[in-house]
This record gives structure tokens, C-alpha cells and sequence, in this order.
């Protein structure tokens, strides 16, 4: 299939499609023309990339990780599978953690704003001057 038909059917548009060939995420064969062609096998391979997208993964990082999928065989390349993973998932621990301390920090801060707007609302009026 060209790459307009890929992009279509997986819902990734072309030029994230030449992005992921230029990072060698994925491969396509060319015409005589010069025109992509992609296999089947490619469908699941740009619906797994974009679930590595969506995990939080670098193109660098998934790049290390697919040679799992290609070679499941070949313990070199499950070790450093699993080096590379258990890293991401580490850095994405140390980001909730970071979000999770923001979020109380925030919830410091609108605890004291409700304190605040309720003593503003329970204040007497000002007296207006009388002229």
C-alpha cells in the first residue's frame, strides 16, 4: 500500500509516517517512480510506534525497543529491550511524582485563596462617604 492508504487507514498522518522511516522505525519498499509501498505487517507496526508515542516514549527509545518485536529470539536484544524499558518506566514514575507534588502544592495554594474569599465575603461593607 502507498503511504496516503497507510496514513489513512492507521490515522497517522504522511509526514508522521516519512518521520518514523526517517528514524528507522519503520520501512518501506519504493517504486520505480520513487513512491513508498508498505506491507501489511506495517499496519500493526505504526499502531504499536504510536502506542510507544503515547506512553511517553522518544523515537530514540522506541527505536531501541522494536528490535524486540523484530528478533523476540535473541537475548542481547531482550535485555537491552528491557534496560531501555524499565528506564522509561522509571522516568515516568519520577514524573508523577513531580506532578503529584505540584498538585498538593497546588492544593496548599487554593485552600488559602478559599480562606481568603470567604473572610473577603463575610467583611463588612465599606461605608461610602456621604456627600
Amino acid at each position: 500500500m502507498r503511504i496516503g492508504e497507510l496514513s489513512q487507514r492507521t490515522g497517522v498522518s504522511p509526514r508522521s509516517l516519512r518521520y518514523y522511516e526517517d528514524q528507522g522505525l519503520l520501512t518501506s519498499s519504493r517504486s520505480a517512480a520513487g513512491q513508498r509501498h508498505y506491507s501489511d505487517a506495517e499496519l500493526q507496526r505504526v499502531s504499536l510506534i504510536r502506542r510507544l508515542f503515547d506512553a511517553g516514549m522518544s523515537s530514540r527509545v522506541i527505536a531501541t525497543v522494536l528490535p524486540c518485536v523484530d528478533i523476540p529470539g535473541d537475548l542481547g536484544v531482550a535485555e537491552e529491550t528491557f534496560t531501555a524499558m524499565t528506564r522509561e518506566r522509571d522516568r515516568i514514575d519520577a514524573d508523577i511524582a513531580h506532578l503529584i507534588e505540584t498538585r498538593d502544592a497546588l492544593d496548599v495554594l487554593i485552600k488559602a485563596n478559599s480562606l481568603h474569599r470567604a473572610k473577603l465575603s463575610t467583611a463588612p461593607e465599606p461605608a461610602t462617604p456621604s456627600t
